[in-house]
């Protein structure tokens, strides 16, 4: 067995170990990736011959965590584990977005990569290692790459920036973001930041590129020490005549439909697809059937290079705009009656839908995964039915697409809730046109519903997808704000970035071109603010501000804090305090525990059940004070006083010398049990908690009534003497012989 390890060492001296040779070895690459208890194993195979007119790269990219690696059970009725989460789904996608654009154009060979988290520490962060695993598993085998990449979380903590940081660590962060990049490019980009500035992000992905740089080279000693070369393959078969002869009679045609500048895709598609068929059927039937493929294939390097060139050359773009032109903007609020936030946000032929429904504490999502444990309160849903496209298929459920995009403006928008609001929010985002930049326009549209829910947002929020079109070593380029759908297919990079009016919120970048260099990043971010602000004065002028109240059919929430020995009383014995509470009021309540304190909510859509219930709560809780009047109930009569109920469970003793300034012989003459009575709170025992009640300091005193005087403190006694001092005690007195006593069986 020949086991080959390398080693990387962070700044903070954790060591990242890389391992190859031991396990998996019938896969056509595998590395074992270890840093602290952290272990994840990443396989790659890869066909050894493309599918039939397959002209793509079939990749798959799984990231899978077992809940063994962390000591748990899964959860469900097989106890095993399942679909993928969304946050598997999530960094399956980060590794896949860093690796499929450095396979060869020409491998078209069905390949699958498999990262496995084995074992977990609650410290070291896998999603940080997975695409570093990946790559290397990829640079062993015998698959070509351009490779390889690695991928890193690079977080500012306490205004230091910090690579790979510890779970713990990254709760205090105001920057998180994920980079990936080979050597020399940065391939990928996403995360989340507090508000920050351009200039701050652009530093913190040249500071993650650093430490790439480090990872990639060890990678290669890796590589290098396994020494299997890269296989040969052919994938495609190609007609160099036939590609020149389609370049000839069609790039000129292509270049005049695109010149049209039709903003309407589906007239473009048509035109373009016209110019295609019409070369066709200028073949014989028998290559029109043996060389579609090929037509096609060639065609859409003709269509690319048509539009990037009139892009490049002239400056004007598919549907006439220049290139720092938005599209035109329109929006509404209020759209829906039923939900209790709605919003249609429009951009060009992008239209999003949006709703927010605002729940309790009990409508919280529960998260239980292997490495992740918790509640989340603000949820967001993005749906990409067919018809946004003018596809006619049904829909299939949520696939990888929507939780990414979904993922994205949740990182946007989840800042700005403020953090002691007691709802759980949840915002649907229905794309009902789809050109370009969905994602962004969910976040626009989510801004305005929660904005038309009542949710007090601290500040508005917008995204926008910028564009880039090079040709070959980016002597020349142009920065697109806005993109279309065939921008960002037939272009170099999609950068989305969200934000308020003072900083970046989230982005995500994904770049296909090589040499991407950091002026063109820069550009491309001072871009993309002024169409953020651009966007920002439409949204702020269709919604100045949230909603000062929320809609009468919302949920209203009152919440109470109590003591934590108060929890009980109120939950009463297998909850039938509550549920009666709930029950009769038509309220909902939720108790949580908060250190030393219990934190009650109460939610209802109208006034009436929440004061209902605030009253019941209150009269549970409530603390009696000395010398507030209270309006009681008789519970129980005793020879010397009553015994009555001024808040529910909590009893004094109204003794009988208190209820009148007469003389009262015998309670039952005045007193019954049910009776109602005013009393006065005249004490509450320190020590035992006892309270003493009185109704006679709440009559007139009776005219000449003379108070009977307080009974004297008993006078000090001084100090009693030991009982073993007081002296010797005088003789016994004679008894006379003691009387024995008879046996027990004696009668």
């Amino acid at each position: 067995m020949n086991v080959i390890e390398k080693s990387i060492t962070l700044a903070d001296g954790r060591v990242i170990t890389l391992e190859t040779g031991k396990l998996a070895k019938q896969a056509d690459g595998a590395v074992m990736v270890k840093m602290g208890n952290t272990m994840l194993l990443a396989t790659v195979v890869s066909a050894q011959d493309a599918g039939p007119d397959v002209d793509f790269m079939p990749l798959s990219v799984d990231y899978k965590e077992k809940f063994s690696s962390i000591g748990r059970f899964p959860g469900g009725f097989t106890r095993r584990e399942g679909r993928a989460s969304d946050y598997e789904i999530l960094v399956s996608r980060l590794v896949d977005r860093a690796l499929r654009p450095l396979f060869p154009d020409d491998y078209h060979a069905e390949t699958f990569v498999q990262v496995t988290l084995y074992s977990a520490d609650e410290e070291s962060m896998p999603d940080a290692l997975a695409g570093l695993a990946a790559s290397a598993a990829i640079a062993v085998s015998d698959i070509p790459f351009h490779g390889p990449i690695s991928e890193v979380r690079v977080a500012r903590i306490d205004g230091e920036f910090v690579i790979n940081p510890t779970a713990s660590a990254l709760k205090k962060a105001d920057l998180d973001i994920m980079v990936g990049a080979t050597y020399e490019n940065i391939m990928m980009v996403e995360g989340e930041m507090n508000e920050v500035s351009e200039k701050e992000m652009l530093d913190a992905i040249k500071f993650a590129h650093a430490a790439i740089k480090e990872q990639c080279l060890i990678q290669n000693e890796l590589a290098a020490a396994v020494n299997k070369p890269k296989r040969a393959y052919c994938h495609e078969v190609n007609d160099e005549e036939l590609r020149k002869d389609i370049w000839d009679k069609c790039y000129q045609k292509a270049y005049d439909v695109a010149r049209q500048c039709n903003a309407n895709k589906h007239l473009r598609g048509e035109l373009l697809n016209g110019v295609r068929e019409d070369y066709l059927a200028t073949l014989s039937e028998e290559d029109q059937e043996t060389k579609k493929n090929l037509v096609a294939r060639y065609y859409h390097d003709v269509e690319k290079e048509a539009m990037r060139r009139m892009i490049l050359d002239e400056g004007v773009r598919l549907d006439g705009r220049t290139t720092d032109q938005i599209r035109p903007i329109w929006c509404e609020v209020d759209y829906l009656p039923g939900p209790h936030g709605s919003s249609v946000f429009t951009r060009g032929e992008t239209q999003s839908l949006a709703t927010v429904t605002l729940g309790t504490k009990l409508d919280e999502k529960l998260i239980d995964e292997a490495t992740i444990q918790g509640k989340e309160r603000f949820l967001l849903h993005y749906n990409f039915p067919p018809f946004s496209t003018g596809e006619a298929k049904a829909s299939r459920g949520v696939g990888r697409r929507e939780i990414g995009h979904g993922n994205l403006a949740l990182r946007a928008l989840k800042p700005m809730i403020p953090q002691d609001f007691p709802y759980t929010v949840r915002v649907v985002s229905d794309i009902l046109e789809s050109n370009g930049s969905s994602s962004m326009a969910t976040v626009c549209a989510g801004t305005l519903a929660l904005m038309d829910a009542g949710v007090p947002m601290k500040k508005p929020v917008t995204g926008i997808a910028m564009g880039l079109i090079t040709d070959k070593g980016c002597t020349k380029y142009a920065v697109l704000s806005d993109i279309l759908g065939d921008e960002d297919h037939l272009g170099d990079m999609d950068f989305k970035v969200t934000g308020t009016r003072d900083g970046i919120t989230a982005t995500q970048m994904d770049i296909k071109v090589d040499g991407l260099s950091y002026e063109i990043m820069e550009q491309a971010l001072e871009q993309a603010k002024r169409g953020r602000m651009h966007i920002m004065d439409i949204i702020t002028e269709t919604m100045p501000a949230p909603r000062a109240d929320m809609k009468p059919h919302a949920p209203r929430i009152v919440t109470i804090t109590i003591d934590k020995d108060q929890i009980g009383a109120l939950i009463g014995p297998g909850g039938k305090i509550i549920q009666d509470i709930q029950e009769k009021s038509g309220a909902t309540i939720n108790i949580e525990e908060v250190g030393n304190k219990g934190v009650v909510d109460v939610a209802a859509t109208n006034a009436e059940s929440i004061n209902l219930a605030m009253a019941r709560i209150r009269a549970i809780v409530a603390k009696p004070e000395e010398g507030e009047i209270y309006e009681g109930t008789v519970k129980s009569i005793m020879p010397f006083g009553a015994f009555v109920e001024i808040m529910p469970g909590k009893d004094g003793l109204l003794h009988v010398s208190e209820i009148d300034y007469k003389r009262i012989e015998r309670v039952e003459d005045v007193l019954k049990e049910g009776d109602k009575i005013r009393v006065k709170l005249l004490e509450v025992d320190p020590k035992t908690g006892k309270l003493r009640l009185s109704h006679k300091a709440l009559l007139p005193k009776p005219e000449g009534y003379v108070e009977r005087p307080e009974r004297p403190e008993r006078r000090e006694r001084g100090d009693r003497p030991d009982r073993r001092d007081r002296g010797e005690r005088g003789e016994r007195h004679d008894r006379g012989e003691r009387r024995e006593r008879p046996e027990n069986n004696e009668a």
